[in-house]
């Protein structure tokens, strides 16, 4: 994993019980559903200027506190499900990971990336269409980006690399 990806799951701990809730479709879905509310809390710096801080602030603790609030999903059947623990198969074990899939998450990425870009851009200028066009950009990459893993890890399930999860303590 990358040093950014370990830097990101340091920060929000990630704990195997945290993994498992944050692979609940309702706390993906939830996730993808806080952007706009980020977007707004940072253009809201035009209006009420410092404050704004306060809605980033709910903002960012929702964030944190999703992967821990939604039931655990220990055996994935969703695509949402499969998504995130092939996402924890990729953060935890990436020499499992297929080199086809590898170089398919780096080219997934070049769009998200162009999409925080245009994003940030937006934000900082308090421009409509690049915010727009960034956080579309965003979310597409980060679907496609979830539909792959969820490729790979019915790869690896389909090899005998992964299995179930073991059962909570």
């Amino acid at each position: 994993m990358s040093r950014a990806a370990d830097a990101v799951a340091g920060a929000f701990r990630m704990t195997d019980e945290a993994w498992y809730s944050h692979a609940n479709p309702w706390s993906v879905y939830t996730r993808f559903a806080a952007i706009p509310p980020l977007v707004l809390a940072i253009w809201s710096r035009a209006w009420i200027g410092w404050w704004s801080l306060v809605p980033l602030a709910a903002v960012g603790l929702w964030l944190w506190l999703n992967p821990r609030v939604f039931a655990p999903v220990r055996t994935p059947v969703r695509w949402a499900s499969k998504g995130i623990h092939g996402e924890m198969v990729w953060a935890r074990r990436p020499a499992d990971v297929p080199a086809a899939h590898r170089t398919a998450f780096r080219l997934i990425a070049v769009p998200g990336v162009v999409g925080i870009g245009l994003t940030g851009w937006g934000l900082v200028a308090l421009e409509v269409w690049p915010t727009v066009t960034g956080v579309v950009l965003v979310v597409l990459a980060q679907l496609w980006r979830i539909d792959r893993l969820v490729w790979m890890y019915d790869d690896l399930v389909r090899a005998g690399v992964v299995g179930p999860p073991p059962a909570p303590r």
